[in-house]
């Protein structure tokens, strides 16, 4: 019997936002291939992430159906396939398809226009592709309509349109610190690795602080987002690792600063969808185009999350170590002044020449021409 007795905030709070802890369930159970419902004002949609179809599921979603299954392609995927200029998403009716028609129409390079008619991606569908987003997976969804009767008796987790978009700003307001220990680094001796949690997933990131700072000057700050090949096994396809040891040195050269260790790889797209633009990088495309094609932005990545682990440990006007000037506007508008940016490089390479390349040509970031022409002209001889 259901109690009349008026719930407290403080046991709300304990148990979860009735909003948007309904996101967290929901991108959990995408990650593990199942299907979630969006209920918005014309009814519910339920959807699956598109790399997850397998056989079963689509007979699933099948047989739950009122209508057709969709596959819900991204604008940039769709733009890759040549199928429109439009700048949203649209869909494919995807009822009578196997997973590896799917597997095509959502990753593979060399797929060109299919000879089917783009559908409307309906209500709910930049909702969906935002999920997807949230979960790390590629912005592809299997979605259909499904009748309210059905949505009422499924164990499904149900979000909404509104939760889904403010969900980010939510976590935000949660980020906090959990722990911090001294830990001396091979260039930087004293050195406080403080470990915050909260943001986008509840994931972990990391305050580097090297030496003292002083919150009354502008402090030397580097926003470092975690490259798993480059910073800890090496890879000659970016200088990410030189990138980050050189600015712990900067720093204590200086005498102090603050690396922000931040858990957005591959530009915010997560380790997976990395490795599958690696893949088509390998096959000659560059960075950018790769994600491109696998219908991702070119850059995912949020730093407000970055801004408030700053202001947390009292730091307020930065002097910003960085080549990307999206970094400085970006913590800009978070809130934090950024007195000044110092160029941070690594080492050039024939490996890595096109990469900084594409950085510098699709995204403006800051490489300085004359050092990529000397690499290109050592790689010649």
């Amino acid at each position: 019997m259901m109690s009349s007795t008026p719930i407290s905030a403080e046991v709300l709070k304990l148990f979860g936002d009735r909003d948007q802890t309904p996101v967290e369930r929901a991108v959990a159970e995408l990650r593990a291939g199942r299907a979630v419902l969006i209920a918005h004002g014309a009814g519910t949609l339920a959807l699956a992430a598109a790399e997850s179809a397998t056989d079963a599921m689509l007979g699933g979603l099948r047989a739950t159906a009122s209508g057709g299954v969709r596959l819900l392609l991204s604008a940039t995927r769709l733009h890759y396939l040549g199928t429109t200029t439009a700048n949203r998403a649209m869909a494919l009716d995807a009822t009578g398809f196997e997973p590896a028609r799917i597997d095509a129409l959502i990753r593979v390079s060399d797929m060109r226009a299919p000879a089917l008619p783009l559908l409307p991606a309906g209500p709910a569908a930049e909702s969906a592709l935002a999920l997807l987003r949230l979960a790390l997976l590629l912005p592809a969804g299997l979605v259909c309509d499904i009748s309210p009767a059905l949505a009422t008796e499924l164990s499904a987790v149900a979000v909404t349109p509104e939760a889904i978009a403010t969900y980010a700003a939510e976590k935000l307001a949660g980020i906090h610190i959990v722990s911090r220990a001294p830990v001396p680094l091979f260039n930087a001796r004293k050195a406080e690795f403080v470990v915050f949690r909260g943001g986008e997933g509840l994931r972990e990131q990391i305050a580097v602080i090297v030496g003292e700072p002083d919150p009354a000057a502008p402090v030397l700050v580097r926003l470092h987002s975690a490259c798993l090949t480059g910073d800890l096994f090496g890879s000659l396809r970016c200088d990410c690792g030189d990138q980050l040891r050189n600015a712990v040195k900067a720093m204590a050269e200086q005498g102090s600063g603050v690396l922000l260790y931040l858990d957005q790889e591959g530009r915010g797209n997560g380790i997976a969808n990395k490795m599958r633009a690696y893949r088509l990088q390998y096959d000659g495309m560059d960075t950018y185009d790769a994600d491109r094609a696998l219908g991702l932005e070119d850059d995912g990545r949020h730093f407000d999350f970055a801004a408030e682990m700053l202001r947390q440990l009292g730091f307020g006007t930065i002097e910003l170590m960085t080549n990307n000037p999206a970094k400085a506007v970006a913590l800009g508008r978070a809130g934090i002044a950024v007195a000044g940016t110092r160029r941070v490089y690594g080492r050039l390479s024939a490996e890595n020449i096109g990469y900084l390349e594409a950085k510098r040509d699709h995204a403006g970031h800051l490489v300085d021409p004359a050092k990529l022409i000397d690499t290109l002209i050592e790689a010649a001889e």
